[in-house]
């Protein structure tokens, strides 16, 4: 490792970290690029009203990116604590400095999706948007069953993201994402494997409640409970 280069724990045994957009020059893109093709606002506000947050639930924003998610979620609930977690101190700083910017108080803590730096049963919610198919599908796995220690008994998981498409149209734009997005790590998503994923992690009422035409495929949302 070269001097000052900063790593996070757990990246040594997985490869380099990732950023969504796949250079950490195009992270700055990123919000406009959502706003632009994927009408951010509306299916992120479908996972929140998905979620039921309550006053003084505590929600983890999984995998938070510049922390629109996370911020939507506190302007929705003023009552609930609400914690992102992302493996990019870069996307970190650029989530830190909106929600200053907002006034509001949300944490962001920098962590991996399948190495949670929180507690068991830290929150009553874990959301979380267009994250999984950045994973393997055994890191899905682990990082489900993560999700499922830290969740209390009751909680609920809530997740946006790619699924099987429901059309040929539909087929068709997903391969932008297998190509962005590399074969393997979208495999399960766009072969409709997520909602047993979600259950072989111990998750029980797994439903995928939503599926939307994008330009880039099929966006589902699932969601599941940690049972008590």
């Amino acid at each position: 490792m070269k001097t000052g280069e900063q790593t996070t724990p757990g990246l040594e045994t997985h490869g380099p970290y990732v950023p969504a957009l796949g250079f950490r020059a195009l992270t700055r893109l990123y919000d406009p690029l959502l706003r632009l093709t994927l009408r951010e606002e509306e299916f992120k506000g479908r996972l929140i009203a998905g979620a039921r947050i309550q006053a003084g639930h505590s929600v983890l924003d999984l995998g938070c990116g510049t922390g629109t998610l996370a911020l939507m979620v506190k302007r929705t609930q003023p009552q609930a604590a609400v914690t992102g977690v992302d493996g990019d101190s870069d996307v970190l700083a650029l989530a830190r400095r909106k929600v200053e910017a907002a006034g509001v108080d949300v944490s962001f803590r920098e962590g991996l999706a399948f190495q949670l730096p929180f507690e068991d049963s830290s929150f009553d919610r874990v959301l979380s948007s267009l994250v999984f198919h950045h994973l393997t599908t055994p890191d899905k796995a682990r990082s489900l069953a993560e999700v499922f220690r830290v969740l209390q008994p009751g909680g609920e998981l809530h997740i946006a993201d790619w699924g099987r498409p429901q059309n040929a149209l539909m087929a068709l734009a997903a391969l932008g994402i297998r190509l962005l997005d590399g074969a393997e790590t979208t495999r399960a998503n766009l072969h409709g494997e997520m909602p047993a994923i979600i259950e072989n992690a111990g998750f029980s009422a797994v439903d995928e409640g939503y599926r939307g035409m994008t330009v880039f495929g099929t966006l589902s949302l699932y969601s599941g409970v940690r049972a008590g």
